[in-house]
């Protein structure tokens, strides 16, 4: 998973401008983030027709707040240019709650 400190509109367009994306929101201080780390590299396999990059929310602020991510962690998936889903909200995610959200939007 490649990860951007600070993500900016002209970035985000360019990164999710063709195919699937997902966008994991996190920051280094956020141990609900932590909780996610050991299995992020099985969801990326398990989803392979997607490109997974984490986010610095505080390195991305203004962007953050222009979506509307205010709790991480969060995940906003693009298909081609275009927001098709949002997982975003201030709860711990589980594997399995991942999993089926990014299985919900095929």
């Amino acid at each position: 998973m490649e990860e951007i400190k600070e993500l900016t509109e002209n970035k985000l367009k360019e990164i999710t401008k063709d195919g699937r994306v997902v966008l994991e929101f996190s920051a280094a201080w956020c141990p609900d983030c932590r909780f996610l780390d050991p299995f992020m590299p099985q969801i990326e396999k398990d989803f392979p027709n997607a490109k997974f990059y984490k986010i610095d929310r505080d390195g991305s602020i203004d962007l953050a707040k222009k979506l509307n991510i205010m709790g991480i962690p969060s995940f906003v998936v693009y298909q081609d240019g275009q927001e098709i889903g949002r997982l975003v909200n201030k709860d711990r995610k589980t594997k399995d709650e991942v999993e089926n959200f990014l299985r919900s939007l095929d």
